[in-house]
């Protein structure tokens, strides 16, 4: 079974491509971020002649999330419960696979702007908010995927400037600690049980030929739960859509469970 994740920030302008991945990379789900839309406008059709049920959870012109299944999800959950919240960035869905349902949690976390400003105070709440949660579905789903869009380099390695962006947004030390408490409720990092090339990113800025000079940061994750944990037999990054015109500053990253 194959998850993958991405963040394609505007579906409107990117849906082409992403019909176009899903045919080349037929996997089991994919999670997607920053749809940019509402519900009303989200491209069912397509999506379904391509072999994909979907669940959506939009918003006009800013956030929204999805998650594309070849069958049907179940219990949906949008946004984090007890959480007010009026973004929409949390739709969980459980998807029924041959070994056992699985939960999947697809996420666009808070970016939080910088240090200090009210939007790093709303993301140390949400992130709080979604730790407690994430620890509540865990002991009803002990088989469990938490994907996105994290909005976080968890460790030196997964930034190309780790000394000149220290402590700035995205590498300060309480997102990485939040990060961290996820992985503690009984999570694993999927991109790290395995050998990496060096300088392995998932987000690249558009100015500045930031993908050509490959100045990027890895923060789009695949968190899998113990219990999944002796399943996963590969984690991977997409480079490839990166290099499409009109790219997503994102491109996907991939799990396979065995």
């Amino acid at each position: 079974m194959k998850i993958a994740t991405w963040n394609v920030n505007s579906l409107t302008v990117r849906l082409p491509q992403v019909l176009d991945w899903l045919q080349a990379n037929p996997v089991d789900a994919l999670a997607l971020q920053e749809l940019k839309l509402t519900d009303d406008k989200f491209p069912l059709l397509a999506l379904q002649e391509a072999g994909y049920h979907a669940v959506t959870h939009g918003q006009k012109t800013y956030n929204g999330v999805a998650i594309l299944s070849r069958t049907p999800a179940r219990d949906v959950v949008r946004n984090i419960p007890d959480l007010e919240d009026p973004q929409a960035r949390i739709i969980a869905a459980t998807l029924d696979t041959p070994t056992g349902p699985l939960r999947l949690i697809n996420g666009y976390f808070v970016n939080g702007q910088e240090p200090g400003s009210e939007k790093f105070a709303y993301k140390m709440r949400w992130l709080e908010a979604l730790r407690e949660w994430v620890r509540q579905e865990l002991a009803a789903n002990e088989r469990l995927v938490l994907v996105g869009d994290f909005n976080v380099a968890p460790e030196d390695r997964d930034s190309f400037d780790p000394e000149g962006l220290r402590e700035t947004i995205h590498h300060t030390t309480e997102e990485r600690q939040h990060f961290r408490d996820l992985l503690e409720l009984g999570m694993t990092d999927a991109f790290r049980m395995f050998e990496q090339p060096e300088k392995s990113f998932s987000w690249w800025d558009y100015r500045m030929l930031g993908f050509q000079k490959n100045r990027g940061l890895r923060i789009d994750h695949i968190l899998v739960s113990d219990a999944l944990k002796p399943s996963v037999s590969a984690c991977t990054i997409d480079r490839a859509p990166r290099k499409n015109p009109q790219p997503s500053d994102h491109t996907p990253v991939v799990v396979t469970l065995d």
